[in-house]
């Protein structure tokens, strides 16, 4: 009977003590190894962008340039950003902060998650109007890149409930992968009633927190795929010395190459696989889209304040749509020049002086790749700001004047940009 009892249960205990030993042993990925963290840098890993121990390690030098953003960074040519900086050996290496799908309120947590990480550092920060929908981030994409440990890092770290924090757990719990954790919505629940969390779910949190950063620092490279081989292989495509007529002579031979054969400018493989077969449906499909109108400007705002308490400088970019796409589908371009107006009036109104607008570039050719990413002379454009930009990457102290009671409040997400003073 012991015998038998032993081949049910033996595998089940030895797997248990084999995981406990694992978890208590010194052993953890090393993080600190340049080559990890070089292809850390590219990857857009899910399990990198949750965690904390690579990116940090990334940031505890001066050799990475955060960039946060989403799609637009996952497609490598010549012209993007990482192409660039290796190429022409500008002594920093973007590190890639965002995937397709990620929106404000998932990079304000990992900006969050940093801490002193970012303080006094440049960053850049690409603005999507795409994300800027009537509900803000979509549940599929708030959950494929949530992660219980920044939560957590956050709620551990409070020592005074302030307006962002409140407005957090309140976003926070529209989600429910969020939610299922009875604990954690206890929590949240206590902030936004301006409490701290109660003792005895902070000390379990911390064990909690403990073994997340564990798993972190175990696992956070499984199903990390480094896009630095294409990177290396778009460098060839440049010319040795950087030169800007050239390289927009290149932009202009590259773009025609690759969007020959439909009457939008876009890249033919998107085109034919995303586009064409689909073409009845598109047609008039985006008049009443509405980037005006948003929780997610609420979200921003949590970044603008995350970056503001660490004395970060940020140069935001914000890319066009298709002018071509956007008169087949309908999309105003009144609005979107209005979004444009509302999102920098939240900047500039606050002291974040550098903003690349490139909204009237719709029509430009070759500057978009397809109907919302910049391509060939989009990026070279964003690339004469972000040059001089980082050519000092030691940010300066920022004079910022946040106004968390404004830009957090519903008022804000519905205001009419038409009526800003």
């Amino acid at each position: 009977m012991k015998k038998k009892l032993f081949g049910i249960f033996g595998p089940i205990l030895l797997a248990a003590v084999l995981l406990v030993l694992l978890f208590f042993s010194p052993y953890k990925i090393n993080s600190s190894d340049p080559k990890l963290i070089k292809a850390a840098s590219s990857s857009m890993a899910g399990n990198v962008l949750r965690g904390n121990s690579i990116t940090k390690e990334a940031l505890s030098t001066d050799n990475y340039v955060p960039f946060f953003g989403s799609s637009e960074l996952s497609r490598i040519s010549p012209f993007h950003p990482s192409v660039l900086a290796e190429k022409y050996d500008r002594g920093y290496t973007p590190f890639l902060m965002g995937a397709p799908g990620t929106q404000s309120l998932t990079q304000f947590m990992m900006m969050q998650s940093l801490g002193n990480d970012l303080k006094q550092r440049k960053v850049v920060f690409i603005i999507s109007p795409q994300w800027f929908v009537k509900h803000g981030i979509k549940r599929d994409y708030f959950d494929a890149y949530y992660s219980p440990e920044q939560t957590l890092h956050w709620l551990l770290n409070l020592r005074k409930v302030q307006a962002s924090d409140k407005y957090l757990a309140q976003r926070l719990t529209h989600y429910g992968v969020v939610r299922k954790d009875e604990r954690l919505d206890r929590m949240l629940a206590a902030v936004m009633d301006g409490k701290l969390p109660d003792k005895t779910d902070l000390v379990f949190s911390k064990l909690k927190l403990n073994m997340l950063e564990r798993e972190d620092e175990l696992f956070s490279t499984i199903g990390m795929v480094s896009k630095q081989d294409m990177i290396d292989k778009n460098t060839k495509a440049l010319p040795e010395k950087y030169d800007h007529t050239e390289l927009n002579t290149l932009a202009n031979q590259l773009g025609e190459r690759a969007t020959q054969g439909n009457e939008f400018g876009i890249q033919r493989r998107f085109y034919h696989q995303r586009i064409k077969p689909h073409m009845n449906r598109f047609e008039n499909s985006q008049k009443k889209w509405d980037y005006r109108f948003s929780p997610e400007f609420s979200d921003f705002q949590l970044a603008l304040d995350q970056l503001a308490k660490e004395h970060a400088d940020a140069l935001f970019i914000i890319p066009p749509v298709n002018g071509r796409w956007a008169d087949f589908t309908g999309l105003s371009k009144e609005m979107l020049k209005q979004f444009s107006g509302k999102i920098k009036y939240q900047l500039t109104s606050q002291g974040f002086k550098n903003i690349a607008d490139y909204t009237d570039q719709e029509n430009t050719p070759y500057f978009m790749q397809d109907t919302i990413h910049l391509g060939w002379k989009g990026w070279l454009a964003a690339d004469e700001k972000i040059a001089p930009f980082l050519a000092d990457r030691k940010s300066q102290i920022q004079n910022y004047k946040i106004n968390n009671q404004y830009f957090l409040s519903k008022e804000w997400q519905e205001m009419n940009p038409a009526e800003i003073k």
